[in-house]
């Protein structure tokens, strides 16, 4: 249970207000990361326009009047202002700009088009906060969190875009998302077909939910992309808790002493912290899986092309004892010291930084209640998701329990057949693949699989790098998006 309770969950990486970083639990792991730390400007000669809209605080109801100012960037640099298509991207957890400014196949893509882009925050992110300060203090209007409330927000959104805007009333709308952002992608398409006439979903995990996905699969896809490259490694990492244990275990303050220095840390070891130290391990090898992109890339850290590969390259044989843990500090360092300027580690250091996504951990708490697992056959520990222990914490966190199912309901599940001009994207190493629609559902609902992907590698700008199997995806999509504006 300690392991539950201490574990820095890979993909779990939330300021949460309420409790400290080492007490997130298994059932919060996020769904993407950008990292404000790191400038990723558009391309030269792309530009937006920053705008905010007055949007009802609950579209539910009739007794709450409360307004806010929703955030939203467009640029009409390509659009054809006589009735040309709108691209709007459904807002993740965090700030709008960096969604933005990671999303370069929506502004690769607008040229050809002749598209307006529309990037829509998501309410209680980045500077889309309904009652400001307030916002995450009081339960009654954090209640106001959800998606299906972002969803209405999206629609109203764009009913305003189009009635204003001159030659916008006949534009066709496409919904673009990753991740989470996906995920509100497929749904909206699913709940306001009236609004936008297909979405491409890219690794959105919609089916990541109780019953849908064995909670084991998140960590099975992670194992999976690291045994790509080397078995070894995978071993290698799998025997790395243990040979921790037993070192501390029998050399006490000198074992303590060794691992301070061979994982560089910048404060020394004490006895009390080998879970935690365990647990940062285990965070980046998620995180890891998920932006094995074939290039160098800053998404949360500044890292080499396939950088899974990079790390495995000091596990690829067997190793044992002191080895076997220079070995990870090795791999470890791949990750948070690629460019060589880190001068120590920190094991309670964040590995996806600030995002401005304090509300995922209420989310977590409420809708997406997302089951994950471990077992001794994984590159992590094993450990066990009890939904009673999740609601517990919730409702200590929250004052709420989770509703495990409405997802499911208010969303479909898997009945999908009623739905239609849905892409569901998905690459190879993405361990949220493991949640996603992986084969198509019917002729308009369509699943792409990306060989060699990562974490939504479709969404990101073109790059000289890029892989024949994401170019192809791209093709496919385009073929696709061109299909829905002209039927």
């Amino acid at each position: 249970m300690a392991a539950i309770i201490t574990r820095l969950i890979f993909w779990a990486v939330i300021i949460c207000l309420f409790e400290s970083i080492l007490s997130i639990k298994p059932h919060q792991r996020r769904l993407s990361a950008y990292n404000p730390a790191i400038k990723n400007l558009l391309p030269k000669g792309y530009s937006y326009q920053t705008k905010y809209f007055n949007q009802q605080v609950d579209h539910f109801g009739f007794v709450n009047e409360d307004t806010y100012e929703q955030r939203y960037l467009v640029s009409d640099q390509f659009w054809n202002k006589n009735g040309g298509p709108i691209f709007f991207y459904t807002g993740n957890e965090g700030d709008i700009a960096w969604f933005c400014n990671n999303t370069g196949f929506v502004w690769d893509t607008a040229p050809e088009f002749e598209a307006m882009i529309v990037f829509a925050e998501h309410r209680f992110y980045g500077e889309s906060m309904p009652y400001g300060p307030e916002s995450y203090k009081d339960p009654t209007k954090l209640n106001f969190l959800t998606s299906e409330q972002a969803l209405a927000d999206f629609a109203t959104l764009i009913e305003y875009i189009k009635s204003t805007t001159p030659g916008a009333s006949n534009s066709r709308v496409v919904a673009f998302g990753g991740s989470y952002g996906g995920m509100l992608s497929a749904w909206f398409r699913i709940k306001y077909p009236n609004v936008v006439v297909g979405a491409l979903a890219a690794s959105a995990p919609i089916w990541q939910f109780h019953n849908l996905t064995p909670c084991l699969a998140f960590d099975q896809t992670v194992t999976k992309t690291f045994s790509y490259y080397s078995d070894n490694c995978v071993d290698n990492i799998g025997r790395v808790y243990s040979t921790i244990d037993n070192m501390v275990k029998s050399g006490g303050s000198a074992a303590l002493s060794f691992l301070s220095s061979t994982f560089s840390l910048c404060q020394p070891l004490q006895a009390n912290q080998i879970d935690t130290l365990e647990g940062w391990l285990e965070n980046i090898w998620g995180n890891l899986a998920m932006v094995n992109y074939p290039y160098p890339a800053s998404f949360l850290e500044p890292l080499p092309a396939w950088p899974v590969q990079e790390a495995c390259k000091p596990l690829s044989t067997t190793l044992q004892d002191k080895l076997l843990v220079r070995g990870v500090a090795k791999a470890v360092k791949i990750y948070f010291n690629s460019t060589g300027t880190a001068e120590c580690l920190n094991i309670t250091q964040q590995a996806t930084g600030n995002l401005g996504d304090a509300g995922w951990g209420y989310q977590s708490c409420s809708e997406m209640v997302m089951p994950m697992c471990s077992d001794n056959t994984t590159v992590f520990r094993p450990i066990v998701w009890n939904y009673t222990d999740v609601s517990e914490s919730c409702y200590k966190q929250f004052k709420i329990r989770p509703r495990r199912d409405w997802v499911i309901t208010n969303y479909w599940g898997k009945s999908l057949s009623a739905a239609s001009n849905i892409i569901f994207s998905n690459g190879q190493f993405d361990p949220w693949s493991s949640g996603g629609v992986l084969e198509s559902l019917s002729d308009s609902l369509i699943a792409i699989h990306i060989k060699q992907g990562a974490h939504h590698l479709d969404l990101r700008a073109a790059n000289k790098m890029d892989t024949d199997a994401v170019k192809a995806a791209r093709i496919q999509e385009k073929k696709i998006i061109s299909q829905w504006l002209q039927n």
